[in-house]
């Protein structure tokens, strides 16, 4: 696998891809496309309007908006202007991106204007509400400037036109950078050890933390990610995952300018307007948990997806099943499972050439400078075949929580691993398989379940599709498990139920079985487990 290029931090890499390949398309978002030439030309605009609000190097800007051309266009302004970009998911609301906000002391903050109906500077000002020195968050010392960011999508804003206080049209905040020279000194002074990015992530305190990722290591971990996937200058590739997210915004917006792929951004995920876009505009890469692919095969038909080379899954467990019907009626080269977590960026992935039992059992092996050990609870290294936490080492671990340093010293030891918190076990070829979330666990009289355990062998069942499974209190036992499954054929839970007797241990075999038509999901398209711990009571 080639090395990735010198370039040392994101503006770098931007400028001499720009230079090298000006006419090459990396973004296409409705009837917008943007070349590379374009998007360098665009970003430095950005960068210096940013520097005409003040904004210097290493201050951080938040973006709070669905994913769109101009959400790429901001991030790589930012960090031209040697800034930090603190991405929002346009599912919080306003106490949610109040904490951010508060927590990394954010000055300036892009915000879309009527996705789904709903004002996020309106939100905000529900939350933070009166006027401090001027500005319109009393609550929020730091923020200064307010971007609006056009997002039409489910209509038209909800509380905009109630907005009371001056916020930035981007027309006007690109204007006032007109005065601005040049940011190019600016964007050439960014080190590779600076900080890129300050993801959000929350912990079992429910507390939200800031994980701090810098350059060098982004340009690293998903060059690699992007070469073991094959994504090339050919490819057209939908960012589903939003940009809020660690994959969307790196696996995605990054790698794409990585590798010359043209992204195709996402802003409302649905499987008709999907299976449109891979007919209408030959996609050939797809990436997403395995709800994504199901769908796919669901609204096939007759419909022409030729195009599609690659999938890439990141799941626990992939039914077998699923594999062989994409790589057989769809026709791709390959499927990939990998595992990565915001904290330690890409951690494994299958290769090319993997059989199938080992992509749907396995995410495959560490991706090259990352090293994986699998310990006890008083951290002793176990064999291979052995369950216990994953700990993750190497160039891809975090810097740390933003001003966090008591959960920093929790989540990194001494020596720089990283505490996963996932339950995992590695086989003598070095595949990492994914038990559980040590959170997710539950204990059956003194027993510990693993629901991902229990689901993929669920998925064993001849008439199971899809499984997901939850613990719930029991008085009796302490914890017990609920199964939510979607049928391949026509199934009975108490079969399912008798089934699972004969071919689990007792403890892991689900006291309730519930049959449904789908399985609820996030934003990210994962099984959402807390909607489904809500449905789940045991009688």
């Amino acid at each position: 696998m080639e090395p990735v290029p010198d370039w040392g931090t994101i503006p770098r890499m931007l400028r001499d891809q720009a230079t090298r390949h000006p006419g090459a398309v990396v973004v296409a978002d409705g009837g917008t496309t943007l070349t590379l030439r374009e998007l360098r030309k665009r970003a430095g605009q950005v960068a210096r309007a940013l520097i005409a609000l003040g904004i210097g190097p290493g201050d951080r800007v938040a973006v709070q908006a669905p994913n769109s051309a101009a959400w790429v266009v901001v991030a790589f302004g930012i960090w031209d202007a040697g800034a930090i970009v603190v991405p929002l998911s346009t599912r919080f609301r306003g106490i949610e991106a109040a904490e951010m906000l508060v927590k990394t002391g954010a000055r300036a903050l892009f915000a879309a204007e009527g996705f789904l109906g709903v004002s996020y500077l309106g939100l905000l000002q529900e939350t933070c509400g009166g006027v401090a020195d001027g500005r319109p968050f009393r609550d929020l010392p730091d923020l200064r400037h307010a971007i609006l960011l056009s997002g039409e999508a489910g209509g038209t804003a909800r509380r905009a036109s109630a907005w009371p206080y001056p916020a930035l049209s981007y027309g006007a905040f690109l204007a006032g950078g007109d005065g601005v020279a040049d940011d190019e000194e600016r964007a050439l002074a960014v080190d590779p050890d600076d900080l890129a990015e300050i993801m959000a992530t929350s912990g079992t305190t429910g507390a939200p933390k800031g994980v701090m990722l810098h350059h060098s290591q982004l340009l690293r971990g998903y060059w690699d990610w992007a070469s073991i996937v094959t994504l090339d200058k050919d490819d057209r590739y939908p960012i589903i995952a939003p940009f809020s997210h660690g994959f969307g915004l790196n696996a995605g917006l990054i790698a794409c300018v990585l590798k010359r792929a043209t992204m195709m951004p996402i802003a409302m995920f649905a499987p008709d307007a999907l299976m449109d876009m891979i007919e209408r505009d030959r996609i050939s890469i797809l990436a997403g948990p395995p709800t994504l692919f199901h769908r796919v095969l669901e609204e096939l038909g007759g419909r022409d997806v030729s195009s599609l080379r690659v999938a890439i899954c990141g799941a626990a467990a992939v039914p077998p099943e699923l594999i062989r019907r994409l790589l057989d009626r769809v026709g791709l080269d390959r499927m990939i499972n990998a595992y990565g977590l915001m904290e330690g960026t890409v951690v494994s992935m299958t290769r090319a050439g993997d059989p199938v039992g080992v992509i749907a059992a396995t995410t495959g092996r560490a991706v090259p400078g990352v090293t994986l050990r699998i310990v006890d609870h008083e951290g002793a290294d176990l064999p291979p075949g052995e369950r216990g936490e994953i700990l993750v080492g190497g160039y891809g671990v975090m810097r740390g929580y933003w001003e966090d340093p008591a959960r920093t010293a929790e989540a990194v030891d001494p020596g720089g691993w990283l505490r996963t918190g996932d339950i995992g076990a590695l086989d003598e070829d070095g595949n990492l398989a994914i038990v559980d979330r040590k959170k997710e666990m539950f204990i059956v009289g003194g027993f510990n379940a693993y629901p991902a355990e229990i689901e993929a062998l669920l998925l064993q069942h001849p008439g199971i599709a899809q499984a997901a499974v939850v613990g719930v209190p029991d008085d009796a036992m302490g914890e017990v498990g609920w199964a939510f499954v979607v049928p391949r054929a026509a199934v009975e839970p108490e079969a399912i139920i008798a089934w699972a007797r004969e071919n689990m241990s007792n403890y892991k075999v689900p006291r309730k079985v519930a049959v449904v038509d789908a399985l609820p999901a996030n934003v990210n398209g994962k099984i959402d487990k807390q909607a489904l711990r809500a449905r789940a009571t045991v009688r």
